[in-house]
């Protein structure tokens, strides 16, 4: 897929974000968004998967840890082809499929259950792990936010992982500097972030999170990667692409009401045709 498209899919699904967020009135706006170019890259170019096999042996995994940002998950698998997009708005209603954080036996494609912070990148530690035994070539990848590491058992993951030389593991940290409570560094500093990764054995790429020439490099260059794992971390806008949510904690875990949806929306149909007008 060209730079443009992946940049108009990109814009489509945080359009769709803002559209379920609304219709169920409840979940989290600046992550989803802010991750939008990321789960495009990877389920549109990075990732070798099937969505007519959700269960192929063979397919890579991906956990997402930060269940909270499921709503990107959600929409850019729809538009990927695991289900109806017209489905998308039904995000946490009642018996709906598309829960509030993902459920890996609701839907066709989900890899992990997550909600407790801390916990995806044990659990894609475990698949990695499982390739490896099993001599597979698929890959696991892991998105994790840099919030959840102020829990302990994500620095006891990345010790085993570095300690285990796992190069089949590919962990991208949504380095967008907030949380429910303020800013990362306000609320536990984490900086510096990828020297701490380095000092565990990791191989370490920092990027703009919202250059897909730039993300999809990075991805390449962990592939090519043997002796340790990578990590990615992707340096992104929380809130991207609607300016009045931009890098504005607040927006970690409300929604918008109509009349902000109806500006969001606005603003990204604005980008969209911008975006087809300088690729013309």
């Amino acid at each position: 897929m060209t730079i443009k498209r992946l940049e108009l899919q990109a814009t489509q699904i945080r359009q769709d974000i803002i559209k379920m967020l609304l219709e169920a009135g409840s979940g989290h706006s600046a992550g989803p968004l802010g991750m939008a170019d990321i789960f495009t890259a990877l389920y549109f170019d990075v990732l070798n998967i099937d969505p007519k096999k959700p269960s192929w042996p063979d397919r890579d995994r991906l956990v997402l840890s930060c269940g909270h940002i499921c709503p990107v998950l959600y929409a850019t698998m729809a538009h990927r082809g695991y289900f109806p997009v017209e489905e998308l708005i039904t995000l946490r209603k009642f018996g709906t499929r598309l829960h509030g954080h993902p459920h890996n036996l609701e839907l066709p494609g989900i890899e992990n259950s997550s909600g407790p912070l801390g916990q995806g990148l044990s659990q894609a530690i475990g698949m990695a792990l499982a390739a490896r035994l099993d001599n597979k070539k698929w890959r696991t990848y892991v998105v994790l936010s840099d919030g959840e590491h102020d829990e302990g058992q994500t620095w006891e993951a990345i010790m085993f992982a570095g300690k285990n030389e796992l190069h089949n593991l590919t962990a991208v940290i949504d380095r967008n500097n907030i949380q429910i409570d303020g800013f990362t560094e306000d609320v536990m500093p984490l900086e510096p972030l990828a020297d701490k990764y380095r000092s565990f054995n990791w191989h370490v790429l920092e990027i703009d999170g919202h250059n897909f020439e730039d993300i999809i490099a990075a991805f390449r260059h962990a592939r090519a990667v043997f002796e340790k794992p990578t990590v990615i971390i992707a340096h992104t806008i929380p809130g991207k692409g609607v300016d009045f949510m931009e890098s504005d904690y607040h927006w970690h875990g409300k929604v918008p009401k109509s009349d902000e949806a109806k500006l969001a929306l606005k603003e990204l149909r604005t980008l969209r045709g911008k975006i087809t007008s300088e690729h013309e």
